[in-house]
Parts: structure tokens; C-alpha cells; sequence
């Protein structure tokens, strides 16, 4: 199996270019509810040790039947599929780029949940204008044990979030176990509780935001991932929900920059305009890096061929 991996602000991508399960025909969607369907083994054994780690996002290549479009994407991580990624879409372009297959220059990829632009302005940083983004709910209040009463809003950024200020341990590196715990008992919480995307949709991410600790930035996140890693970047679909819940308080104009911190330290330059129909189509800045150009091997006789899982 052929892949490229890079990392967007921290956070790790493996781009699968040839050798992935054949997903037969239909739509995008279609393919990637396939995907989650009947090859979970196939993105536990892509992403998960010993071939990779729990916080490895994989991005599935594949043709588009849209030929404006560059490529189509399914997104996924250890658990099951993401229905957008803004830092595997960034990670995406750079690989492509890295291997020749797109130029620098706007591009359009196909994604289970629409089809996002992307501006690869040089080799290493790329600029995606997401799906549009909405909150869901504003002010949703529940009891959550060891952390006592939060108050959060849900919205809907290409995923499913939970966003919080009300988190009493601090946005800093050295806590992220600490952080972890607490988001798990969140979203444990939503999960008893009912709270839910529109739908019914699962909140799968949880995203604690609070102040900078930079003087150039305007917000800081601790993300955490459906499979319980954290987001080493500032998270793409997380920045989109964010934007769009700034957007309705009325936080944040159309077209002003906000800078935002992942807990790590790292970066992306948000914006946002509004199309059409008054909806807040997100522009989310940052910087991916190839790390890796491999391929793939799964003998048949390895114990672990499809991943560790414990």
C-alpha cells in the first residue's frame, strides 16, 4: 500500500494513494459508509500501531466523478470515518503535490459531506474554505461528574462538537492528560444526557477553547478526537464550528482574521465569509509537511497485521 504522511501543525495525516479496498461504485457517501462498514480492520490497520498511532488521521484517495474536482477524499481515523478534516485536507494537498500529481493553485476535493476548495499558495501551506458550519444549540447546560455543571454549544463543522469555555484546568501542554480525562467525561456525558447533533447525529469531539498564550493570538483549544487522542492542531472542523458559533454572537466579522492555538503552540488563521443563503463558510490558514513517502506491507501470517488493538 502506498502512502504519504505529513503532519498539519502537529497532527499526523497518512495519505493512502493505491492499495486501498475496493469500495465499489455509487457516491461518495455510498463508498465511505462502505468503508465503515466492512472494512474497519482495513483503517485499525493503516493507522494504528505498529504501522502508526491513535491520533493518525488517514485520508482514502480516490477518483471523482466531478471533474473539477482534484481527487475524492474519505476521511477517517481508528474508530471509523470523519465526514471532513481540515488538517488531512491540508496534508492531503501537500502529499499531491509532494508526489506531482497537482500543481500550486486552488484545487477541489470531494468529501463525503460536499466538496471543500483548497489554495495550495506554496509547498507547505494551504488555505481550505470548509462546508458550511452552523451551531446547532447555544447554551446547552448538563452535570458532569468531577467537573460539576458546563455550559456549551453545540455546532457543526464538518463534525460534530461540544464547545466549551468552562473548562477549570488550564489550555497548557503539561496538562493534556488531565485535559483528556476531562473531555472524555464530557462527552460521556452528552452521550447519557441525549444531547445530540442534528439528527440525532453523535457529538463525537469536544473541544475546551479559552485565551491565547501567545500575544499574536486570539484563542487557544484543547480538541478532543473520536477515538479519545487529542488534536496536535488547532483542529479544522473544530476551528469551522467555532467560527460559526463567533459568527452568531456576533464576535467576529466576515473576512477579519483570528488567530488559533492547538495545545500544543501550533497555528491556523481563521476567517469566514457568508455565501449565498447568510451561511458561515469557514477559511481555515496553515502549514502541512511531508515526513514520510512508504509503502505498506501486511503479511498474512502477522499477529498484528490488522493493528493493536487494546
Amino acid at each position: 500500500m502506498r502512502v504519504i504522511d505529513s503532519h498539519t501543525g502537529g497532527e499526523p495525516t497518512r495519505v493512502i494513494l493505491s492499495g486501498g479496498p475496493d469500495l465499489g461504485s455509487g457516491s461518495l457517501a455510498d463508498q465511505a459508509a462502505r468503508l465503515q462498514a466492512e472494512h474497519s480492520d482495513f483503517c485499525a490497520s493503516v493507522l494504528l500501531e505498529p504501522r502508526g498511532h491513535d491520533a493518525m488521521v488517514g485520508a482514502l484517495l480516490l477518483p471523482s466523478d466531478d471533474p473539477s474536482c482534484a481527487a475524492s477524499a474519505i476521511y477517517f481515523n481508528p474508530v471509523g470515518n470523519l465526514g471532513m478534516c481540515g488538517h488531512a485536507t491540508m496534508g492531503t494537498l501537500v502529499s499531491l503535490f509532494h508526489v506531482g500529481h497537482i500543481s500550486l493553485g486552488c484545487h477541489r476535493i470531494e468529501t463525503p459531506v460536499g466538496v471543500v476548495e483548497a489554495d495550495l499558495i506554496s509547498p507547505n501551506r494551504v488555505v481550505v474554505e470548509n462546508v458550511a458550519s452552523y451551531r446547532h444549540a447555544k447554551a446547552i447546560c448538563l452535570e458532569v461528574p468531577g467537573l460539576g455543571q458546563i455550559t456549551g454549544d453545540v455546532a457543526w463543522g464538518g463534525n460534530w462538537f461540544f464547545l466549551t469555555p468552562e473548562c477549570r484546568i488550564a489550555l497548557e501542554s503539561s496538562n493534556i492528560t488531565e485535559l483528556s480525562a476531562a473531555a472524555l467525561t464530557l462527552r460521556e456525558s452528552l452521550w447519557e444526557r441525549g444531547i445530540t447533533g442534528a439528527n440525532g447525529a453523535r457529538i463525537d469531539h469536544v473541544e475546551f477553547i479559552g485565551a491565547p498564550l501567545s500575544p499574536q493570538g486570539h484563542g487557544r483549544n484543547f480538541v478532543l478526537c473520536p477515538g479519545g487522542a487529542y488534536d496536535r492542531s488547532p483542529c479544522g472542523t473544530g476551528c469551522s464550528a467555532k467560527l460559526a458559533c463567533l459568527a452568531e454572537d456576533g464576535l467576529l466579522d466576515p473576512g477579519t482574521p483570528w488567530i488559533q492555538e492547538s495545545i500544543i503552540g501550533s497555528t491556523y488563521t481563521l476567517s469566514y465569509r457568508r455565501n449565498d443563503q447568510g451561511h458561515v463558510i469557514p477559511r481555515i490558514e496553515g502549514e502541512a509537511y511531508v515526513i514520510a513517502d512508504a509503502t505498506l506491507h501486511f503479511a498474512k501470517r502477522d499477529p498484528y497485521r490488522t493493528g493493536i488493538r487494546v
